[in-house]
């Protein structure tokens, strides 16, 4: 595989696709607000009328991922589609339509943030199914936030409970960390939880990125896309980029706002240089830039 080249801006390579594959922290926004010039570069990808989608591993169901973008500086309608891992996992609990979830029994040990309503939420539709509080009453576990105020080793004996009873861990946001903008660190997400569990030796499952699912799911209606004028943009190489090679399509790695900005130069990232340890892994992006910009 060649060398990703480094580029200052989209406006070098836009021309040569025709949609886009955007993630959402890291790339488009922080959290709480989105990036000016990500903002800037949406609206004139739309105006080149550029087909857009979002592919997020995000536990937020669509709609609440849709209704979200105009608080954050997005206008939804230039979005042809967005797809979550919430949504996948939810429809396919919902549906019961992938054979790892057919036989799943009713009752589901939830994890989520207690101080929020996103578990609540996420549990409408899911009337078929009993939330129990204890893991020893549970069929599943389905992981989508992590525990208010939980460190990663405050879940071994809970998954440890999980593996002796040989629970399935449905996990609906696998991304390992993200970028916490009051502190400027990165903390965990359920995907450190649900590779825990994998190491102890139980048996997770998941529809988001870098799954082909979540793609394929994505782009069913844009059938008529060639895969080589795709471009997925993210931060993540092990999510965003990894996704973009099972999907097939090239793929541009966001370095200074994202969760990798410590092993490339603020502002003239390069894949080549020494700090660049993410190398060893095997995952390139065809494209690095330091941040979404047109």
């Amino acid at each position: 595989m060649n060398i990703p080249t480094t580029i200052t801006r989209l406006e070098e390579i836009y021309d040569n696709y025709d949609a886009f594959i955007l993630d959402q922290w890291g790339v488009i926004h922080d959290g709480n607000k989105g990036y000016l010039n990500a903002i800037q570069c949406v609206e004139k990808l739309y105006s080149k009328k550029k087909i857009l989608t979002i592919i997020s591993n995000s536990s937020k169901k669509k709609e609440e991922t849709i209704m979200r973008l105009p608080n954050l500086g997005f206008q939804s309608a230039h979005f042809h589609k967005v797809m979550t891992s919430g949504e996948m996992i939810w429809l396919s609990l919902k549906n019961k339509n992938n054979s790892e979830i057919k036989n799943l029994g009713k009752r589901c040990f939830h994890i989520f943030d207690q101080t929020k309503n996103e578990g609540e939420i996420f549990q409408k539709g899911l009337e078929k199914y009993i939330f129990v509080k204890n893991i020893e009453d549970a069929d599943f576990i389905l992981g989508c936030t992590p525990f208010f105020e939980k460190a990663v080793v405050d879940y071994i004996p809970l998954l440890n409970v999980a593996k002796e009873r040989e629970l399935l861990f449905v996990c609906a946001n696998p991304d390992f960390e993200s970028l916490e903008k009051k502190s400027n660190s990165l903390t965990f997400c359920m995907g450190t939880i649900a590779e825990l569990y994998n190491r102890l030796g139980g048996k997770t499952f998941l529809l988001g990125k870098p799954s082909i699912e979540i793609y394929k799911k994505t782009f069913e209606e844009l059938k008529n896309i060639k895969k080589s004028k795709i471009l997925a943009i993210g931060d993540s190489l092990f999510h965003d980029i990894k996704g973009a090679l099972n999907f097939g399509v090239d793929s541009l790695l966001i370095t200074s706002t994202g969760i990798h900005n410590d092993f490339f130069d603020s502002e003239n990232p390069s894949w080549k240089t020494s700090n660049n340890s993410l190398k060893k892994l095997g995952i390139k992006p065809t494209y690095v830039c330091k941040e979404l910009f047109f």
